[in-house]
């Protein structure tokens, strides 16, 4: 007669999905970071590019005369960044615009302007208790006085 406990020790059936049972969360909480991490860098990137063509179009409408107030500004970057290509979350984006600095000293006939997005990055991690970082820009454009 065999002695149970010898044959249980030396049963190796099932041990493979012993052993994915053990390994699979970690690896797929690394497979999901990396997919965070790459949504996080889309995201700045658009609320880079957005806050580029903002400053642009900003830049072109002072030189055509045409003053802006802060809220066309604002309004206008919120236009440009919830759109496509950009498709940022209104809810979680937010423009400043700091125009009343003093005039450029390196440009003449220029005043200095700042342009501040903030946006919260999405998080599809947040049942692990990974939320996103909200993510501040900032780009100056001179503008004609």
């Amino acid at each position: 007669m065999k002695n149970p406990d010898r044959t249980l020790l030396r049963d190796e059936t099932g041990s493979a999905v012993i052993e994915f049972g053990l390994i699979a969360p970690a690896f797929l909480m690394m497979l999901l970071g990396v997919f965070q991490v790459g949504l996080w860098m889309q995201s700045y990137n658009a609320m880079r590019n957005s806050m580029t063509e903002t400053g642009r179009n900003v830049s072109v409408e002072f030189q055509t005369d045409n003053r802006l107030t802060n809220s066309q500004i604002q309004d206008f970057g919120l236009g440009i960044a919830s759109t496509t290509p950009y498709m940022l979350d209104l809810e979680d984006t937010k423009v400043f615009v700091d125009k009343d600095g003093p005039p450029a000293q390196t440009i003449p006939g220029t005043r200095k302007m700042v342009l501040t997005m903030t946006h919260q990055l999405p998080s599809f991690l947040s049942f692990a208790g990974i939320d996103g970082p909200e993510l501040t820009y900032t780009r100056a454009v001179f503008v004609a006085i």
